[in-house]
């Protein structure tokens, strides 16, 4: 029986894991502690409606202030959490020690950065909230040549809302092409391909060998030799959990918190968002997961683990889901790719950037791509929840067009 859940990440695995453990009758005391000052709010807008300046601050939030209000939580913003001991039972919060019945971990990532570019103006990543005002101001006052650098989703938003507002975009990829690890190369070029049909100057297959600037970044040099002139530089070269706060502190930690297939770290102690990594029952193979959808249902997942007895508990098995929004077009990729997978476009046109494609691999149905089909994207999450073998989910789509 948990009297108080401690709650470490006010972002959105956090927010909905106190949301349930309210809307599931508990009644002890949820401490949510987060190192931001903001209330928990809603990232995945910050790369496009956001920085475009569509959107306010207010229209970030994850709920209102009256409902925040309602949950009867000890929110604790602009606290970090310092350390762990999980046999002692207690949290540091900013170097202070104070015990814990139940914990929630979901303290996420952060952006990883270029060598060289600590302190210089203009050089930015974006993860939070103040990363999208500051690239946003920047573009407001006058910055007119972008340099992005990583053709991740992160990347690729920002170079599509830059140049709707005019902006000179280069975007630079040490890969051969753009998501390259996540669709694998044929749908990489078909991204690249969008990209440069909208005016991107994409370069890949080259990475950055120096940042120049006195003070602020004037320019950069990549590692063919070639020099540009660059007034604002966004990087997207991946992120690293947040866990050097756990060390030494019972917990396994390999990129990320190691919990078990049902989201339990240790007794009591849970994990759930881009900081878990937990051995995923329908893929064989531990996986972390940085996707809005996932930190939803994990952030669920482990508030309900941590008030359930073990013989109770089940596994957290989801088939991962994600969006982005580029230009006028709509990626969403359901499932889990593989670089030896079977590509096959089975609706539509990729030339025309609107299609559906399966990946598949020894009879198995792993993935689906969408650019502009939702309905058939979602599905074939359907069929893969179902494990559908490869030759049902291909006859499947043949009822498409």
């Amino acid at each position: 029986m948990r009297y108080a859940v401690t709650i470490v990440g006010a972002s959105l695995a956090g927010y909905r894991a106190a949301e349930t453990l309210r809307r599931d009758g508990f009644e002890g005391r949820i401490s949510l502690i987060g190192d931001e000052h903001h209330a928990p709010y809603d990232r995945p807008p910050l790369s496009k409606k956001y920085l475009a300046g569509d959107l306010d601050d207010d229209r970030l939030a994850l709920t209102t202030a009256e409902k925040l209000a309602d949950l009867q939580l000890d929110l604790r913003l602009g606290c970090s959490a310092t350390g762990l001991d999980v046999a002692g039972r207690t949290l540091e919060v900013g170097g202070v020690a104070e015990p814990f019945d139940g914990l929630v971990i979901a303290t996420g990532t952060r952006c990883r950065t270029l060598p060289g570019t600590a302190g210089l103006a203009g050089v930015h990543t974006l993860r939070t909230r103040d990363d999208a005002a500051a690239i946003r101001d920047a573009l407001a006052d006058g910055a007119r040549r972008l340099m992005v650098v990583g053709a991740g989703f992160i990347g690729a938003e920002v170079a599509s809302t830059a140049i709707g507002r005019g902006v000179d975009v280069t975007m630079v990829e040490a890969l051969e092409a753009p998501f390259g690890r996540v669709l694998g190369v044929e749908m990489g070029a078909v991204m690249a391909d969008v990209h440069r049909h909208h005016g991107v100057d994409l370069r890949t297959g080259v990475g950055v060998d120096e940042v120049l600037g006195d003070g602020r970044v004037a320019g950069v040099r990549l590692a063919d030799g070639t020099t540009l002139d660059v007034d604002l530089l966004v990087v997207g070269i991946g992120v690293v959990p947040n866990t050097e706060w756990l060390e030494g502190s019972g917990l396994t930690l390999d990129n990320g918190v190691v919990c078990d297939e049902t989201c339990l770290a240790a007794p009591g102690v849970v994990a759930a968002g881009d900081v878990a990594r937990w051995p995923n029952p329908r893929y064989g193979e531990l996986m972390r997961v940085e996707h809005w959808d996932n930190a939803v249902q994990q952030g669920v997942h482990a508030a309900r683990r941590l008030l359930q007895p073990d013989e109770e508990a089940t596994p957290f098995a989801p088939v991962p889901w994600f969006w982005s929004d580029q230009y006028d077009r709509k990626v969403q990729l359901a499932g889990r790719p593989h670089p030896d997978d079977e590509v096959r476009v089975v609706a539509g046109s990729t030339a025309e950037h609107r299609f559906a494609a399966f990946y598949g691999r020894d009879g198995r149905f792993n993935a689906a791509l969408g650019m502009n089909r939702p309905r058939q994207v979602m599905q074939s999450k359907g069929l893969l929840e179902a494990e559908a073998p490869w030759d049902e989910a291909l006859a499947f789509a043949a009822e498409w067009d």
